[in-house]
């Protein structure tokens, strides 16, 4: 009787490279959760792949058999993690699949939010030719000092293209202290927090949500920064405190933000956050690309199999690695 493995996401085009990707011997179920479908499913199903919000007592009451949720998010703060533990379910994110794309998304925001693109954009197409006013301040990012906050994958990968290609200074916060060769290797150097607050042109946030996460960013953090920096998010929106972040936007505390997240998504229309003139957004894509799609895929049919074949997944998520996979 073949395998089953659920697929969660709906998309057309996912849906067509996990039919391609399924192994021999894997029957591969697609349903969009909360359809009668995907409930009837959900009893039978040892693997599952993509997000469901939330992952929590109900849903792992649910799926009994389940022995891995793979997902295809690098964060997982939807996941109720004591719940995956009590299930005896383990939990892989996406093995930095949306790296490359997250980080290309980063250092397209810090160039928005220094050359002033959105603005740009409004005046060139209300046809006013650069408008009626002196030309704005713009910056240039070479020599400029990036402070990195998390410096996983992500982290690591913006700062290659940050310093390779733009000749920035790179120097970085994490709970995980590099090595000093390792630090020598990649031209980067560690910075407690206040420090790299202070002393960064542009920073740039690359941490899982946690609850020491939550609101890291917030009155005392943004008060350190120098009154030219600028603040980029392509993490989790509850990172920063938004109140406090608007309040040093807007009393030019800090000069400008770049954010792919939000502390409630969609963000309400009413934000204020959102009518500033010197913040670019974008709705949560910044992982988004076709590659991604194809390497999230990948990688779920990857961990899929070794855990068929009684092997440790790869990517299990920190709190859950000292659990053993589920017979």
């Amino acid at each position: 009787m073949p395998t089953k493995v659920l697929l969660v996401n709906t998309l057309e085009q996912t849906v067509q490279e996990a039919r391609e990707m399924t192994p021999p011997g894997f029957e591969l179920i697609v349903c969009a959760p909360g359809t009668p479908s995907y409930s009837g499913a959900l009893g039978d199903t040892e693997y599952l792949i993509g997000n469901v919000s939330p992952m929590d007592e109900a849903f792992f009451r649910a799926a009994p058999r389940l022995r891995l949720a793979q997902l295809f998010s690098a964060g997982y703060d939807h996941v109720e993690l004591d719940a995956a533990r009590r299930a005896g379910v383990l939990v892989a994110n996406n093995g930095g699949a949306n790296s490359r794309a997250v980080a290309e998304h980063t250092i397209l925001l810090m160039l928005a939010v220094y050359r002033k693109l959105v603005p740009q954009h409004a005046m060139t197409s209300g046809g006013r030719w650069r408008g009626n006013e002196p030309i704005p301040t713009f910056y240039e990012m070479q020599g400029k000092t990036l402070g990195i906050i998390g410096f996983g994958t992500i982290g690591k990968r913006v700062a290659r293209i940050a310093a390779g290609g733009f000749d920035m200074r790179i120097q970085y916060n994490d709970v995980v202290r590099m090595a000093e060769h390792e630090e020598d290797a990649m031209n980067v150097r560690f910075r407690l927090l206040p420090e790299l607050m202070r002393t960064s042109d542009i920073i740039t946030l690359h941490v899982p949500l946690t609850r020491l996460t939550r609101n890291m960013i917030s009155t005392r953090e943004l008060g350190y920064m120098q009154p030219h920096a600028v603040l980029i998010n392509c993490s989790r929106g509850p990172v920063i405190d938004f109140p406090a972040l608007h309040e040093a936007l807007t009393s030019g505390k800090i000069a400008g933000a770049g954010l792919d997240v939000f502390p409630q998504e969609p963000p309400s229309p009413s934000e204020p956050v959102l009518s500033l003139d010197n913040v670019v957004l974008t709705p949560h894509l910044a992982g988004a690309s076709r590659e991604t799609r194809v390497k999230q895929t990948r990688n779920a049919f990857d961990n899929v199999l070794r855990a068929h074949r009684g092997e440790r997944p790869l990517w299990v998520v920190p709190e859950l690695r000292d659990m053993a996979l589920k017979a």
